[in-house]
């Protein structure tokens, strides 16, 4: 099924087109989407195609920080109902969990997940490359840029994150990084996200407005109800993150939410899954981001993948790809040099 999102996150990409010497209905029009999307906010599009958008128009223009530019001066409001609901939480915690509940309303093919250490917390995007396994740089600088843009206009605009930590490598250029994000930005890190205080999650707001909240709540209730996430969607977030542990198995995924195994699989089947054939299915998407768009050993890529061994890995994508990960590098790599010349 095709992940869908709001036509609002292609917010300013006209005027950030424009100024990397673009036309942007073209641009549009060559990734089947109609230049009208850019007036119609709360319409839903394919996230691939979106995806083959943004990367395509930093390939063409040079501007590798495309998504960044894009993200910079992002508003709540362009979040709709949920932007108006989440200015008048109580604090940043309210608000995060507010935007992770109705996070799959915004963007099917994004996850947020919120983890609270001792003293600090780690807000992950995990993002879905799909099923064409286009590049994810651009979305995922987009999206990490509008997450730390939305809590400045939260808890104040002079405020920093500890880190922002990217999976892919470092750009040319950093000097757009440093302006958005601060010094602290590290790139082929394991996964995406911003790491930030734990006591910035209790600061208060103080122009929360509880009138405003039950508008804004009848609003959002008018445009989709939310409903529990299905046992398909639990497993393939526990599966994103106990790959890398090399210990993902379903008797470990069903000890992290709770049931017992029979039960996951039971749920899978009703919809038409299987826990192995849903980890390969996670498994190759994941080694399509990492081998085509990286620049992570493939030994490193065996260990995120969950692989014991490089050769286990090897053979693996052998058989899925018919090719090595080797040859599908070069082929990447080679692709890349002929788009930017």
């Amino acid at each position: 099924m095709t992940s869908l999102v709001r036509a609002a996150c292609l917010t300013n990409f006209g005027e950030v087109a424009k100024a990397s010497g673009l036309n942007p209905a073209r641009m549009l029009l060559d990734a089947d989407l109609s230049p009208s999307v850019l007036d119609e906010p709360d319409l839903m599009i394919p996230v691939e195609r979106v995806g083959r958008l943004l990367q395509t128009a930093a390939t063409v223009s040079g501007n590798e920080s495309f998504g960044l530019c894009m993200a910079r001066s992002r508003l709540l409001s362009n979040l709709g109902a949920v932007g108006l609901l989440m200015r008048d939480q109580q604090s940043l915690r309210d608000s995060l969990a507010l935007l992770v509940r109705y996070q799959a309303f915004l963007n099917g093919a994004l996850t947020l997940l919120v983890e609270e250490g001792e003293n600090t917390v780690v807000i992950r995007e995990l993002l879905m490359a799909g099923s064409t396994h286009q590049p994810t740089r651009q979305r995922v600088e987009l999206a990490l840029g509008v997450m730390v843009r939305l809590i400045r206009q939260l808890i104040g605009r002079d405020w920093q994150p500890r880190r922002v930590c990217f999976e892919h490598s470092a750009p040319r250029d950093l000097s757009m990084h440093t302006q958005m994000f601060g010094r602290h930005v590290e790139f082929n890190h394991e996964f995406n996200c911003i790491v930030c205080s734990k006591s910035d999650l209790d600061t208060p707001n103080e122009f929360a407005d509880p009138a405003m909240i039950r508008y804004a709540q009848q609003l959002l209730d008018a445009l989709v109800k939310p409903s529990d996430e299905t046992m398909l969607d639990e497993v393939r977030r526990t599966i994103f993150l106990l790959l890398p542990s090399g210990r993902c198995s379903i008797e470990k995924v069903s000890e992290h939410l709770g049931v017992v195994p029979r039960t996951i699989q039971r749920r899978l089947t009703e919809q038409g899954q299987s826990f192995s054939a849903l980890m390969n299915d996670i498994r190759k998407e994941l080694a399509a981001r990492y081998v085509f768009e990286g620049s992570r050993s493939l030994t490193d890529v065996a260990e995120l993948l969950g692989f014991t061994a490089p050769s286990s890995f090897s053979r693996w994508y052998q058989m899925q790809f018919g090719c090595s990960a080797k040859e599908s590098r070069a082929k990447a790599m080679a692709a890349q040099r002929g788009a930017a010349s």
